[in-house]
């Protein structure tokens, strides 16, 4: 769950001032409006064939909880490397 500056008193538009986990609540770091945690992010519009048809759902995760709700997966995520970081 992500937090931003009210419209009324912020210094810039939409600065980032908190990142919970929507599984363990932890409290990801966050400075000057950036992320210093990792964190997966997720977002998901659903569709006609859905019983959820026009809901859009948006979460974060820890890296912890990612990594522990991956594992529950019967088939592996898709892994590549990547030689460059930006």
């Amino acid at each position: 769950m992500r937090t931003y500056l009210d419209q009324k008193i912020k210094k810039k538009e939409n600065e980032l001032t908190a990142v919970t986990c929507n599984c363990c609540k932890k409290e990801l770091l966050v400075e000057n409006g950036i992320l210093k945690e990792e964190c997966v992010s997720f977002s998901h519009l659903f569709g006609y064939f859905s019983e959820r048809d026009g809901e859009k759902h948006r979460f974060d995760l820890c890296e912890q909880c990612y990594n522990k709700m991956i594992a529950g997966f019967l088939l592996p995520v898709e892994k590549e490397e990547r030689n460059e970081l930006l």
